[in-house]
């Protein structure tokens, strides 16, 4: 069977799905539930630099009010003496008053590349900076649990693309947007032609195999989403559809441990108040829910939703009442099993600079093998190489 050129543009949004179906991911039809006992990560990607400064606002520095004398942050919420948080995110607060938040402050790496997609690679791939590698942080972690697990840990994006972070060397995470979407598109009758087809090109060959892995599992996943309806009411917004989504597949019997989340866009060079607020509007009344949907069904202790940027932006203001781009910045960190809570470390030192940006004093990537050994029970220095210890938090 030849793929006419119209036939092949109109399978390309299964196709992109399938395509990230790793060879593992059919052992997702065997009952190869999640114990409950194992932890459950969430990553939720801030994607174009959030500005920092404004998200965790250091109340009582005086340089951070003069450098941003028009978009400094007055009407903080109070979470210590020297620290508020940003009062569109006032539910974190709550969660922070509770000893449900964590948050480590001036995170980032050596020689930072103020280039979203550079950063993001080496934020994704927990690569050095002048080291380039091609897959994630996440992705080496299913390499490494599928080599010693006779069921392989599964992960999930809730994303037409798969990141960087979710793409290992021999296994990689699937990305969907909407598991019922899938789920009928897999049912057409064109797709279904191709399940058992075969081809003499082994490339060819290959996309058939595939496109048939993706309608084999499209419906187990559709299953999954739906198996326990939820009585918690979600936001309209994407974001709050998303964790919609990600509350009824952790709710149900699926095996996944990691699942990966986006929102944005955080580039805030122009008017940034209006649009940091909006953003965090809709991630604080998402996150409440999911909260909430997690602690009625007594999963909070199992979850981390853990929180990250590419970077974050520089000191000063600049001429259009926005930030540009700059290097370190925090990480949320919520969850009922934290050991430690509230503020990690020291705020940011704003007077000790590097040319207008801060200096990080955290390594993402000891946070990174912190959530490997302590939350996902992995051996961190397999995926990352890191040497260098880990927190305690989790």
């Amino acid at each position: 069977m030849l793929i006419k050129r119209r036939e092949f543009l109109k399978i390309s949004s299964l196709a992109t799905a399938s395509l990230m179906v790793p060879n593992f991911l059919k052992s997702m039809t065997l009952d190869n539930a999640l114990e409950r006992n194992q932890k459950i990560l969430i990553v939720l990607q801030f994607t174009g630099g959030n500005d920092g400064l404004n998200t965790i606002i250091p109340t009582k520095n005086d340089i951070y009010f003069k450098e941003r004398s028009k978009i400094a942050i007055q009407n903080s919420l109070q979470l210590n003496d020297e620290a508020g948080i940003n009062p569109s995110l006032s539910y974190f607060k709550e969660l922070f008053d509770n000893g449900e938040l964590s948050v480590m402050n001036n995170v980032g790496y050596p020689d930072p590349d103020k280039s979203h997609f550079r950063s993001m690679d080496i934020w994704q791939s927990a690569s050095k900076s002048d080291e380039f590698l091609e897959t994630g942080w996440l992705g080496r972690f299913l390499d490494e649990e599928c080599y010693k697990c006779d069921h392989p840990t599964q992960a999930l994006e809730v994303d037409d693309m798969l990141s960087l972070a979710l793409k290992g060397e021999n296994n990689k995470a699937f990305a969907f947007k909407d598991p019922k979407r899938l789920y009928q598109t897999s049912q057409e009758k064109y797709f279904k032609s191709l399940y058992d087809h075969h081809h003499e090109d082994e490339t060819v060959s290959y996309l058939y195999q595939t496109l048939g892995s993706t309608i084999n599992n499209a419906g187990y996943i559709f299953d999954k989403s739906k198996a326990k309806k939820t009585d918690q009411t979600y936001p309209n917004s994407q974001l709050g559809k998303d964790f919609k989504t990600v509350s009824s597949l952790i709710k149900s019997d699926i095996n996944t441990q990691v699942y990966y989340l986006s929102v944005g866009s955080f580039d805030t060079h122009v008017n940034q108040n209006e649009r940091q607020q909006k953003l965090f509007d809709d991630i604080n009344e998402a996150v409440k829910s999911f909260v909430a949907d997690m602690k009625s069904n007594g999963l909070f202790n199992d979850i981390l939703l853990m929180t990250f940027s590419e970077f974050g932006r520089r000191v000063a203001q600049n001429a259009s009442n926005g930030t540009d781009h700059g290097t370190a910045n925090q990480m949320f960190f919520i969850s009922g099993g934290l050991k430690k809570k509230g503020l990690l470390n020291a705020l940011p030192d704003l007077q000790n600079l590097n040319e207008g940006d801060l200096i990080y004093t955290e390594d993402f990537r000891k946070v990174y093998a912190t959530i490997l050994k302590n939350w996902l029970k992995a051996d961190s220095s397999k995926v990352l190489g890191w040497k260098n210890g880990v927190y305690d938090f989790v």
